[in-house]
């Protein structure tokens, strides 16, 4: 029941509650609020709420909920049980702590007022700086300004903080010590390989030795003892990966979870000499496990015939009796086949090659892919660039420019002169080709002086004589050869001419274009003209020559000097 005390002197002052008329209601009122307080106990009726909006409980006692007469309250509350807010000490955080070093995101260039007149930090003064004193201190030469240290915050550490033993510990610094650690078995890694290159043997004598002193260590799977040594039957090492974890398929090989034990392979797929862990049964019929079998079925066919040999009991004298009667087995075998020779023949049917040569194989080592590629052991083949010019096209085994003639360039495999052309060097020969490109070349007008300087120099090398039809033709086409080298000799020179007076053009505009630019930029942004009137078309082959020789080259060394120029 939530009774609210009402102090003394507020009931003298309160007239009404003297001047009541209904004073007799007193004990009904009581009642009912009995009855409510047995309705919040039972879970009939809903909880008292605070003015937090927080249910109070209702089987809290009445001299924990009721609040004192001194407290104020207007209503049921509990918050005079709560820790009061202005008693609570604030604490520092956990992650909370001293800065170590100096501040090296500010640098002062210049001393101020009130810092160390030795090296110039404002944290602390001249009597309290812990660097060598200078001959002249940074206050008059302004000059090695020192980092100011860190302002070191007030901590304020409760009872765990203070005894905190791993206070202001950074984790990054333990990654020290991880390498350190890589780095020395990465160097035990190569000792112990450069002694197994030098002895192969060194692994087996440090196995013995291991094995000679492995009952003086406590070995994983042992308990040791005070008195007695007492070994745990069939215990896992923690750090090695349990046997069902292998393969987390549930139709994979059965896992015995009481005998902890896989007998089959979990990763059947594989080959179970790569694997670290093959099942049980592949690491039972592997290595010393068949021969100590053989041994047993030995000693068991032996005790059969009367020889009394046992495993355990005597195991020199068995593998003693085991070798002796392997040798005289493969001793009765040889004389037996010895006979079957001298009585039938055929010894030399016997002598074949070696298997290397029976199938005519030869030295000469080949490896090739899937696809027929030979990988290893072929002619080394010719490295090709990433960039364009090793780049063949139209059936072409060479590059444009490859070919030289006559001024020309061409393809080297098919000695054509026109750039892109399909290449038909498996339909025509060279010389054909030949003459095709220039049965193909547009026909050159001259103009009228060629032609009668051409018919002068015809009519002078005319032989005066009369000659055979045969020698006239042959000196017709002599001429006609020269008329035509001539000409295109001719027309060469005029395009050359053409192609300087076009890129000379071009590389003045190039140079206008250029000092427009940087009058431009020097002008205010107010001033520059708008270029909405620009007509936008692709450059033409000089313009793009013109700006490759004009532009500006980082890595040469000469390029200050020519923009300067």
């Amino acid at each position: 029941m939530n009774a609210q005390r009402v102090p003394i002197s507020q009931l003298l002052t309160d007239k009404s509650t003297v001047e009541d008329p209904n004073q007799k209601k007193t004990r009904e009122d009581w009642r009912k609020a009995k009855e409510l307080e047995e309705a919040r106990k039972a879970g009939n009726a809903p909880a008292a709420v605070d003015e937090e909006g927080k249910d109070i409980n209702p089987h809290i006692p009445q001299y924990i909920s009721a609040a004192p007469w001194y407290y104020g309250t207007a209503g049921p509350t509990l918050k005079h049980q709560r820790p009061q807010d202005e008693k609570q000490k604030i604490y520092s955080g956990i992650e909370e702590w001293y800065k170590k070093g100096v501040d090296v995101t500010k640098i002062a260039t210049k001393y101020r007022k009130g810092a160390c007149e030795n090296c110039g930090a404002i944290t602390h003064k001249k009597k309290d700086c812990l660097e060598r004193p200078r001959k002249v201190g940074a206050k008059f030469t302004n000059a090695e300004i020192s980092h100011d240290e860190f302002v070191q915050p007030d901590l304020n550490p409760d009872f765990d903080g203070k005894r905190d033993r791993w206070a202001g510990y950074d984790p990054a610094n333990h990654r020290e010590i991880v390498e350190e650690y890589q780095k020395i078995e990465e160097a035990k890694r190569q000792l112990k390989a450069e002694k197994l290159k030098e002895d192969p043997n060194a692994e087996s004598s440090e196995e013995e030795d291991e094995d000679k002193y492995a009952d003086g260590v406590d070995m994983p799977g042992t308990k040791v003892d005070s008195k007695q040594r007492i070994t745990v039957r069939n215990l896992r090492i923690r750090e090695d990966t349990a046997k069902y974890l292998r393969n987390l398929d549930p139709n994979s090989a059965f896992y015995d979870p009481k005998t902890r034990s896989m007998r089959e392979n979990p990763n059947p797929a594989k080959n179970p000499e790569d694997l670290e862990f093959a099942g049980e049964n592949f690491v039972r019929y592997t290595g010393d496990t068949q021969s100590h079998a053989t041994a047993q079925l030995f000693a068991w066919e032996a005790h059969g015939k009367g020889v009394d040999v046992h495993v355990l009991a005597e195991p020199t004298k068995l593998e003693l009796l085991q070798k002796e009667y392997e040798s005289k087995k493969e001793e009765f075998k040889d004389s037996v086949k010895d006979n079957v020779l001298q009585k039938y023949g055929g010894e030399e049917y016997l002598k074949v090659p070696p298997k290397q040569l029976l199938l005519a194989q030869t030295e000469t080592y080949v490896e090739y892919a899937r696809d027929g590629r030979i990988i290893k052991g072929a002619e080394k083949q010719i490295i090709r660039s990433r960039y364009e010019e090793d780049v063949l096209i139209n059936n072409h085994t060479a590059v444009w420019g490859s070919f030289w003639k006559n001024g020309e360039w061409g393809y080297k495999c098919c000695h054509a002169f026109i750039k892109n052309s399909w290449c038909c060097k498996q339909s025509l020969g060279a010389e054909q080709q030949l003459d095709v490109q220039t049965s193909i070349e547009p026909s050159i007008e001259e103009p009228e002086n060629d032609t009668q300087e051409s018919d002068k120099i015809e009519k002078i090398s005319k032989p005066s004589s009369s000659s055979s039809s045969s020698s006239s033709d042959e000196e017709e086409k002599r001429r006609s050869r020269k008329r035509d080298k001539k000409r295109k000799k001719k027309k060469k020179q005029k395009d050359k001419k053409k192609e300087k007076d076009k890129l000379q053009l071009a590389l003045e505009a190039e140079d206008r274009m250029n000092k427009e630019y940087e009058e431009t930029i020097s002008l205010d942004e107010r001033k520059r003209k708008y270029n909405s009137m620009y007509e936008a078309k692709a450059p033409t082959e000089e313009e793009v020559e013109a700006y490759k020789i004009k532009r500006m080259r980082e890595e040469d060394p000469m390029a200050m000097f020519m923009s300067k120029k």
